[in-house]
């Protein structure tokens, strides 16, 4: 269960140079600005890997969702490295699967297809935030 004593961090892979990278960062911005401004926040995971103060304290023991582009899962690894609480894992991938055979852009621009998986990814976020106690 989400606490609501502060915001949701949400915590997309960096993914540069890929196009589920570009899919995670777009899904969580949309979540943090236009479907769940007032209950998330944006953590940018660069700043978590370079052992940023700041940030670790802005995370640590808070709950946290991570959007990950690929299996290796960098944003959700280093957010419980760092101490934040991992309260879900978006996969870009489990979205992607249902869309078997389309393009969805290329690491610098999305497509349609892209857009509308980024819209579901991004619902799916919202989902769990909006997640009542």
């Amino acid at each position: 269960m989400i606490s609501m004593d502060s915001k949701v961090k949400v915590i997309p892979c960096s993914g540069i140079g890929k196009v589920y990278g570009l899919m995670a960062r777009e899904a969580a911005l949309k979540t943090v600005h236009e479907l769940c401004p007032e209950k998330s926040e944006p953590v940018c995971l660069a700043w978590i890997v370079t052992g940023d103060q700041e940030v670790k304290d802005k995370i640590e023991g808070r709950d946290c969702i991570t959007v990950d582009g690929c299996p290796k899962m960098c944003a959700s690894k280093n957010v419980s490295d760092a101490g934040g609480i991992v309260v879900e894992e978006i996969k870009v991938l489990d979205t992607v699967k249902e869309h078997k055979g389309e393009k969805f852009g290329s690491a610098s621009q999305l497509d349609g297809c892209g857009e509308i998986v980024v819209s579901e990814i991004a619902s799916k976020i919202a989902d769990r935030i909006n997640q009542e106690k």
